[in-house]
């Protein structure tokens, strides 16, 4: 029988995830729970863009939905922000629903959020089910991919990981969360109240280093502009010459006064080349390369699909995507 999916968030990710979803068959989304008034009632079909009706109306209580719809798992897609979330992930697991989210500061809350990473861990294990917070980034690319790298060292002294993106291919909400279009006092502004920032990177970096079992003497998380030199637009914006295009952001792991650990981020419109790369200086060096990158969007529903099986398998309790089984592609016989 399907897996019986319910939906919280139906923003750009929450929609992809809901495609994929209904494009495979060993799922069924049952339930969809969004606050946005211009969805609430309209079938999910119609504001996710699936072509077809699907008889599941979008509703705002997510408790009603589970007494109705009894799903086994829920998808979360609503906030980058832990503590914002933590109400929605309390509400689901007192159903007993086990949690994926795309929540970025779920997805390696132990050095950040650590108080509140406790409770979900507990309430969790009371409920008996599994949560883990994944995407592509926190989530695969800076963080579980070079770990897993690690597995053919015999050495590891350093770990560089680069994600550098051509962000007029991103939805709005990206291209708006690293600034694209503001002047660089504004960008400054948005960066000191934390509303431009890719979120994440000091999650990752924790990872990394608790997996090669290093203890780090701090984590910085540093943020600057780019400027666009030419005027550059995507489909959603026009960025003039002299404003801000984007973002380049650098999560740097110390030990022993040594950055041992570098993450290094830039994603801005216009931006020449699109890649990911994972640089390892140990026993033996390694440099992997992916060519076009990982699309954010697309790789980040993917992963989140792909993840519920092993939520589903796994034991009570905060998870992350150290400790669960390796997620690969789930489409079902």
């Amino acid at each position: 029988m399907p897996t019986r999916v319910m939906l919280m968030g139906l923003g750009p990710i929450g929609a992809g995830v809901a495609r994929q979803l209904d494009s495979r068959r060993n799922f069924r989304i049952v339930a969809a729970v969004d606050i946005d008034p211009a969805k609430v009632g309209s079938d999910l079909a119609d504001v996710v863009d699936l072509g077809k009706r699907t008889g599941v109306r979008v509703e705002p209580d997510p408790v009603a939905a589970i007494r109705r719809a009894r799903p086994e798992v829920a998808v979360l897609c609503t906030s980058s922000s832990l503590e914002t979330v933590w109400p929605q992930i309390e509400t689901v697991l007192r159903r007993r629903v086990p949690i994926v989210s795309t929540t970025e500061e779920l997805a390696y809350p132990y050095r950040t959020h650590r108080a509140l990473a406790r409770k979900i861990d507990a309430a969790a294990k009371k409920a008996k089910v599994a949560v883990v917070g994944t995407g592509v980034n926190p989530g695969f690319a800076m963080d579980a991919l070079p770990v897993m790298l690690t597995a053919i060292c015999e050495r590891v002294d350093s770990v560089r990981v680069e994600r550098f993106q051509d962000a007029r291919i991103r939805r709005l909400p990206f291209q708006k969360k690293i600034g694209s279009g503001l002047s660089v006092e504004e960008f400054a502004k948005r960066v000191e109240k934390k509303t431009v920032r890719h979120v994440g990177l000091t999650e990752s970096v924790a990872m990394i280093a608790d997996a090669l079992g290093w203890t780090l003497d701090r984590i910085t998380d540093e943020i600057r502009p780019k400027v666009a030199e030419i005027p550059v637009s995507s489909q959603f914006l026009s960025v003039p010459a002299g404003r801000v295009c984007g973002i380049v952001q650098d999560g740097v792991g110390y030990r022993g006064g040594k950055a041992v650990i570098d993450l290094h981020m830039e994603a801005y419109l216009g931006a020449p080349e699109t890649y990911d790369a994972v640089k390892i200086d140990g026993s033996p060096a390694l440099h992997v390369r992916a060519l076009g990158g990982y699309h954010g969007d697309v790789a980040t529903a993917s992963i989140t699909v792909n993840t519920i099986p092993k939520v589903l398998a796994a034991a009570p309790g905060l998870h992350t995507m150290r400790t669960l089984t390796l997620p690969s592609f789930a489409g079902g016989r």
